[in-house]
């Protein structure tokens, strides 16, 4: 039944089917350590019980969310098949952890960064990718699955592909735009026949996620920055400087594509740091006098 269950997730990205694969297998090996031979035969305390032992095995509070939210969707799966008549994950909450601020680039940081002046032809394409990613605060999935037909240069408006195969236009700055008409007249050279990614490797096939992750990583070095900069880094600097200027949380959720704001309210964390940051630095009266 699980191989079953995962072909009908051809909506979902590849990433997530994989992930619930594996959550389903966790799922599987627990069943299998407690003598459950049928899914008709998990109830709520058990799969409570799975999910204390998933936590014990190191799992964090959003894995174990995702490890539930696979089991319901598996479990509505087979109540439709007719195989179960309950869904033993309904009203099961996983522990909470605490939630990690998402690491960004100060303004300064992020124009050094991007501002690539080395005129090779992989370095056209790179400062066009980075200029593009900070612009409009792409993933790294919407970024590679970019195409030529995706980008209106008229109306500097770009429309990408984000998860759940839901699509969304996002206006590109001149910056990028710029860099972007650069990097085509390289691309016209090396593309290979009929391939129509925006973004291509040295081969003249589309570029990868691991290829983009790697030259931002050299990138950060040559530019100065440190080595752990990582292209999720540049939208999330996108985000906390568009909500850092503008203060528009539900504008700032549209570009980033999130389906709840509750995703995009972390950054409002981001922007107070750095208000209480400049408040302690600034105010006459925020923190003691020196002693002398």
């Amino acid at each position: 039944m699980l191989e079953s269950y995962i072909k009908t997730l051809h909506h979902l990205s590849e990433h997530t089917r994989s992930a619930y694969q594996r959550d389903l297998n966790h799922l599987q090996n627990f069943c299998d350590k407690q003598d459950i031979d049928k899914w008709i035969a998990l109830d709520g305390r058990q799969v409570r019980g799975f999910i204390a032992w998933r936590h014990r095995q190191g799992a964090g509070g959003r894995s174990l969310q995702r490890n539930l939210s696979a089991i319901r969707s598996f479990y509505r799966y087979l109540i439709e098949e007719e195989k179960v008549k309950n869904n033993p994950a309904e009203g099961i909450i996983a522990p909470k952890t605490e939630r990690k601020l998402p690491k960004v680039l100060d303004a300064d940081q992020t124009v050094q960064l991007v501002e690539i002046n080395e005129q090779d032809d992989l370095a056209i394409r790179d400062r066009a990718i980075l200029e593009l990613i900070y612009s409009s605060g792409l993933r790294l999935a919407e970024l590679i699955s970019l195409n030529m037909g995706d980008i209106d240069f008229g109306d500097r408006i770009i429309t990408v592909t984000g998860k759940g195969k839901k699509m969304r236009s996002i206006p590109v700055g001149q910056h990028a735009i710029k860099a972007i008409d650069k990097w085509l007249k390289i691309r016209i050279k090396m593309v290979n026949e009929n391939e129509v990614a925006l973004f291509i490797s040295n081969r003249g096939k589309r570029i990868s996620p691991r290829s983009v992750q790697e030259r931002l990583k050299q990138w950060a070095i040559k530019q100065g920055l440190p080595s752990h900069v990582h292209p999720h880094m540049l939208r999330h600097s996108f985000a906390s400087h568009m909500l850092e200027s503008s203060g528009d949380l539900r504008a700032v959720q549209e570009l980033l594509g999130h389906a709840d704001i509750s995703t995009t309210q972390v950054y409002t964390h981001l922007d107070f740091q750095h208000l209480a940051q400049v408040y302690d630095k600034s105010h006459p009266r925020a923190h003691r006098k020196k002693s002398n």
